[in-house]
């Protein structure tokens, strides 16, 4: 609910100033916090305060113990939700996110000759480590890393003075096209692509209903920061049913295409394309989300219910939170699950499935923190055969050290220290 000095903060904090109040309930945080009040915290961001004392007791046991790291609340970096950061420091970020595609790249470049920015590093580790990346083990701990290292490279080797935002799904929920996530402003992360006829959305088989039918663009993104943005890398080893659109399906098999190299390491510069997809959002709402952190006290069921298995039954949504939060806007690359992160939203994302793992973590951090989703048949990601974690290396090649997979579990103090940040 908006006070009247809440409300009275609204206008100077869209055009760029901050405001920070306190939240509610008795509990004073040492972590400072900004909210814009034109989103009044949802019941995931209730939960998120009240989780806060438990986070404080973890990490007081963990000093105690000499296990931190020297990671403590009052040094953590602090990752906030987009809208609630100012215009100046949205439009830093994206400043960031142009200066990455503008260095030389660090891969080799015999092995990825289409890799022709430091941007396009991060592209291609994904494209080439997709299914170890999503597999039982890797899904949530090599993403955290893998985001940790997109992170410092927009801080030191861009600038960047902030950390990587999240997004708040609910937020945008009623309206994305007006959001300040995707109205396209110059502190956006750009707009809706064009509208494509051919382009009918993605589909769901198995769901009903099974398809994310299209919001009405397809096409490319000609307003907004990344209106020049170039999708690079091009696999679409998907089915290209994925793809009704014939614009995509057909680009796929043309000889521009084909140019490129079979592997899809080679460059095939376009332009980025999306589909602002309400339909898409409504599938990640405060309350689906809600009920993903505490409906569910094992990792096991944590995880099904994130990937939408098994399917919702009466859902006019029914995709679940990952995949939701996948076609939030997404058509090329953003929607090929190997080249997601050629669209910036991509970080967006996976820092808001980091978030939102972290606070089911920490409902109970000595049972969950390390918990591994069990291997059966039933779960619909790639799975590793069982193997002792412990044993497991997250290893990010030219992107950054291996660390052990545990290491990339901790954001308090893991990876020696390195990972040492907090959500609000």
């Amino acid at each position: 609910m908006l006070t009247i000095g809440s409300a009275l903060l609204l206008l100077p904090l869209l055009t760029g100033a901050r405001a920070a109040v306190l939240p509610s309930g008795g509990y004073s945080s040492k972590i400072e916090i900004v909210r814009n009040p034109v989103y009044p915290l949802d019941v995931v961001d209730k939960l998120e305060e009240a989780t806060m004392p438990k986070v404080e007791a973890y990490m007081a046991d963990k000093i105690a113990a000499g296990k931190n790291n020297k990671c403590t609340l009052e040094t953590a970096a602090v990752r906030r939700e987009w809208s609630d950061l100012s215009e100046t420091q949205r439009q830093e970020y994206v400043a960031a996110i142009n200066c990455l595609t503008k260095l030389p790249p660090k891969s080799d470049k015999t092995r990825f000759p289409g890799a022709l920015s430091r941007y396009d590093d991060f592209v291609a580790y994904h494209m080439t480590h997709a299914m170890q990346l999503h597999d039982n083990m890797h899904l949530f701990g090599a993403h955290k890393y893998y985001v940790w290292l997109f992170e410092e490279a927009l801080r030191n080797e861009c600038g960047y003075t902030g950390y990587q935002p999240y997004m708040n799904y609910d937020r945008y929920s009623k309206d994305p096209f007006s959001s300040p996530l995707l109205n396209g402003n110059a502190s956006s992360l750009g707009g809706n692509g064009e509208p494509d006829p051919a382009y009918k959305g993605v589909l769901q088989p198995g769901r009903t209903p099974n398809i994310i039918k299209s919001g009405g663009g397809g096409g490319c993104v000609t307003k907004g920061p990344f209106s020049e943005f170039v999708a690079d890398f091009s696999v679409l080893k998907i089915p290209p049913s994925l793809f009704p659109s014939s614009s995509i399906a057909e680009e796929s098999k043309s000889d521009k295409a084909i140019a490129w190299s079979s592997d899809g390491t080679g460059s095939n510069p376009r332009c980025l394309r999306r589909d602002v997809n309400r339909d898409a959002i409504m599938g990640a709402t405060a309350d689906r989300v809600f009920s993903l952190l505490n409906d569910n006290d094992n990792m096991d069921d944590f995880y099904n219910q994130l990937l939408g298995t098994p399917p919702p039954k009466n859902d006019p949504y029914p995709w679940g939170v990952h995949t939701a939060g996948h076609y939030v806007a997404a058509v090329d690359p953003g929607g090929d699950p190997f080249t997601s992160p050629g669209d910036p939203l991509f970080y967006f994302h996976h820092t808001a499935l980091d978030r939102l793992w972290w606070i089911w973590s920490m409902q109970d951090p000595d049972k969950r923190l390390y918990a591994i989703p069990f291997v059966n048949t039933n779960m619909t990601m790639p799975m590793k055969r069982a193997v002792d974690p412990h044993n497991v290396t997250v290893d990010m090649e030219w992107l950054g050290p291996p660390i052990k997979l545990f290491e990339s579990h901790d954001q308090l103090g893991g990876n020696n220290g390195a990972f040492c940040y907090i959500y609000v």
